[in-house]
């Protein structure tokens, strides 16, 4: 499969590059920075440098036009201040999957965050982030031209991945190495019956193909 990925060069994201690539797929991740180009190389992807803040539907259509699947991974970040969160975490996952919509790529994979919910309360940067992340969200799961999934990681950690997870449609709220949120994402996009699904992760005791299996119903 190719696949493209939006926010490229974050850590989960450089993660799922790696094992796509030694999966034998072909990957393509967009970045903002020129300078991150040699990153993503090292992890087998194509690098294609583009503003998603700022480039027209068109543009990013160009560049999934042709592809199998898409994962919007990218995110305002920690340091961002409250209008990125709208205008990435939110407008960005818009207009990823409009683009995708216009490129005729079906399979379009959404990595979240638990909590996220376009009605939730409070002004703090994490409060805004949250209703951000849930209204594009929200957006996604009304488009019939998608085949969307949901993934709703728990607190990230940067610990070595043990392959062992629980993914359910609610599992409370819990820790999930970036690893194994990598290892899910890629299982998620070899497993069309998973579309359609919300899902939230965290770690837990059952393998990640077992657990992506038992979501999908096979």
């Amino acid at each position: 499969m190719r696949i493209v990925i939006a926010g490229g060069h974050g850590q989960i994201a450089l993660r799922l590059e790696r094992l796509l690539s030694a999966g034998g797929h072909e990957v393509a991740g967009i970045i903002r920075s020129a300078g991150q180009s040699d990153d993503l190389r090292e992890a087998g992807a194509e690098p294609v440098v583009l503003d998603l803040e700022s480039a027209a539907v068109d543009e990013v259509a160009d560049v999934l036009r042709g592809a199998d699947a898409a994962v919007f991974a990218a995110g305002a970040g920690p340091g961002s201040g409250v209008p990125r969160k709208d205008t990435v975490d939110r407008g960005a996952a818009v207009l990823f999957a409009d683009a995708a919509e216009r490129a005729g790529v079906r399979r379009f994979v959404v990595v979240s965050s638990m909590g996220a919910d376009a009605r939730h309360e409070g002004e703090g940067q994490f409060d805004v982030y949250l209703r951000a992340k849930g209204a594009a969200d929200d957006d996604v799961r009304a488009r019939s031209g998608l085949d969307w999934t949901i993934l709703r990681p728990g607190s990230l950690t940067n610990d070595a991945g043990t392959g062992l997870v629980d993914l359910q449609a609610s599992t409370g709220r819990g820790l999930v190495a970036r690893d194994d949120v990598a290892a899910v994402l890629a299982e998620l996009l070899d497993t069309p019956a998973t579309a359609g699904l919300t899902l939230e992760l965290i770690g837990g005791a059952v393998p990640v193909m077992v657990a992506v299996r038992d979501v999908a119903g096979n």
